[in-house]
């Protein structure tokens, strides 16, 4: 999910040239040293945003359930705080879940309207019974410079040599077609299904990568820009995006759109936190257990 409440046009620019730079630059300067000696959980989280930093005030990056003043026994990082990726944690024997998205079912998992929800209760219960702390990892993530996510998304393609550091969110690659671009995207990020939207023989080279749901106005500006021939994104409105495209299509533009899935586009920067977060934690075991992906087909 991409709710913020800052630019992201000025953390991604910011990124971008960070990006480009980060094979050169060894983890203790990335900020290592920036974390204190850990002796709770609250203590984690802190020396994360500081890493991350300016603090922000108005964030959905708070703990969600548990004690944080305890001793962390194990971390485990995840798009999604699932019931079957908690349960998982808890056989680990981690106490704490670092989440991308939220754990209640709307973005700033208000939870009044769960009240007598019995899927509610049963993950709350899980939660507070095996004194599991959550805690969301979204907005820091996405700010930290590199933006995590992007990061993680890049490194797993193999794509890191090919972002444009002039040009916000841009890989310029070989040329290949739509499909075959959705077949590499899909093969490299080891998916169930991808989905395209355009003429599949259409040749490209400059793409637009916005995982995540970053919304209508921002996948249709991208894809406004002249050097811009696809857009790969996570999820999309079925009336949104996908259908500008088939519409410039249709009058002739050379358009396309590549559709990953929400949480497979993310879940890459969930498994990078793993690598940057190691370092940081001295000896406590950091682990990513994904949250996999919702659908099913038949």
């Amino acid at each position: 999910m991409h709710i913020s409440p800052f630019s992201r046009r000025d953390f991604l620019q910011k990124a971008s040239y960070s990006l480009f730079m980060l094979p050169y630059f060894p983890l203790e300067i990335l900020g290592k040293d920036t974390f204190p000696t850990q002796s709770s959980i609250q203590e984690i989280i802190n020396g994360i945003i500081a890493a991350c930093g300016p603090k922000v005030f108005k964030t959905v990056d708070t703990v969600k359930s548990g004690d944080p003043s305890v001793a962390c026994s194990g971390i485990v990082c995840t798009f999604l705080a699932t019931t079957e990726v908690i349960k998982q944690s808890i056989d680990k024997g981690a106490n704490l879940i670092i989440t991308h998205e939220p754990t209640y079912y709307n973005h700033w998992d208000e939870t009044g309207w769960l009240e007598n929800d019995p899927v509610y209760r049963y993950k709350r219960e899980l939660l507070e019974n095996n004194k599991v702390v959550v805690w969301r990892f979204h907005d820091y993530w996405h700010r930290h410079t590199p933006d995590g996510i992007l990061t993680g998304f890049l490194q797993t393609m193999g794509w890191e040599a090919y972002l444009d550091t002039e040009r916000e969110v841009t890989c310029v690659l070989p040329a290949h077609t739509l499909i075959e671009y959705t077949q590499m995207l899909q093969k490299g990020l080891g998916l169930k299904r991808a989905f395209y939207v355009g003429d599949p023989s259409m040749q490209a080279t400059t793409l637009a990568l916005l995982p995540g749901a970053w919304g209508r106005d921002a996948q249709i500006k991208q894809l406004r820009r002249e050097d811009i021939d696809i857009a790969v994104v996570g999820e999309v409105a079925e009336w949104e995006t996908c259908e500008w495209v088939r519409d410039a299509v249709s009058a002739g533009m050379k358009k396309g759109l590549i559709i990953l899935g929400h949480a497979d586009s993310e879940e890459p920067g969930m498994r990078y936190l793993v690598d940057w977060l190691k370092p940081r934690v001295d000896d406590i075991p950091v682990w990513h257990v994904p949250a996999g992906d919702p659908f099913v087909g038949v």
